[in-house]
């Protein structure tokens, strides 16, 4: 009896020793496929932005990770299901990001937009391949992918002026145009994927913190709110600027009350 339980017991831990190990070397596995998909789309993506999507074949990528045709369909089925997953990462995993940035309950405005730009500055910074594949490869799209695509860029932009739209109504920032200033803003932070090479011994944290003061810069209000010095023409200085706002603000609701109405008159009729 007491030679059976030990025989018993002796099974049960070999086969739970047999379980561990399986379950090690599945974890290894899956590790190692995912080092090699990421590579895949890595090179992918570098191949994207120098020869665009049309002139890239897959045994362009299999020849670039130095592996066969037939074993890269073991990673991955064709072209789309890399260019799809690439488009996703590049615009609209950013564009969650930034959402949730601009809309952060705790921080002022001027935290916001330095992280907002700050964010974006340090993915160009560090993977400039993908934002140059995504400009090369932006005709060819398939359409879904690129209505996913215009609407991340339209989401980024709408929240970057109401972000900014709120820091001028706080007084934080200058009344300068919204639309204009996020616009610049994003170019600022896209324009590094060109010369992201030449940076020398800047890393992309850095270039990404100078990014983001920069766009501070852009919209802080100087020290005392009164651009042009002090005294009765800074004064009158700021006066003007905050006409103009008021001026462009007023333009743009004339503007929409204007486009409503002829939608207002095809509904009654």
């Amino acid at each position: 009896m007491a030679d059976d339980s030990k025989k018993a017991t002796g099974a049960k831990t070999g086969r739970a020793a047999k379980a561990g190990n399986a379950g090690e070397q599945a974890s290894r596995g899956t590790a190692r496929r995912g080092l090699v998909e990421d590579q895949i789309f890595a090179e992918a993506a570098r191949l994207f932005a120098e020869r665009g999507f049309a002139g890239t074949s897959l045994q362009d990528i299999a020849d670039a990770m130095g592996m066969t045709r037939p074993a890269l369909y073991y990673y991955v089925r064709n072209k789309d299901e890399l260019l799809a997953r690439l488009i996703t990462e590049t615009t609209e995993a950013p564009a969650a990001e930034i959402r949730r940035l601009a809309k952060h309950p705790d921080a002022d405005p001027a935290v916001r937009l330095r992280g907002v730009a700050r964010a974006m500055a340090l993915r160009r910074a560090t993977d400039p391949n993908r934002f140059q594949m995504l400009i090369r490869s932006e005709a060819e799209l398939p359409p879904e992918l690129a209505r996913s695509h215009r609407a991340a860029q339209r989401a980024t932009l709408r929240e970057l002026i109401l972000l900014i739209e709120e820091g001028i109504e706080s007084g934080q920032f200058r009344p300068v145009d919204p639309r204009t200033t996020a616009l610049a803003v994003i170019g600022m932070c896209n324009w590094i994927s060109w010369w992201q090479h030449s940076l020398g011994e800047q890393t992309p944290n850095e270039v990404a913190e100078q990014i983001a003061d920069l766009a501070l810069v852009m919209v802080r209000q100087p020290d005392g709110h009164v651009p042009g010095g002090a005294g009765p023409r800074g004064v009158i200085a700021q006066l003007r600027a905050d006409l103009d706002y008021l001026e462009r603000a007023l333009d743009q609701q004339s503007q929409a009350k204007g486009a409503e109405k002829p939608q207002a008159r095809r509904r009654s009729s």
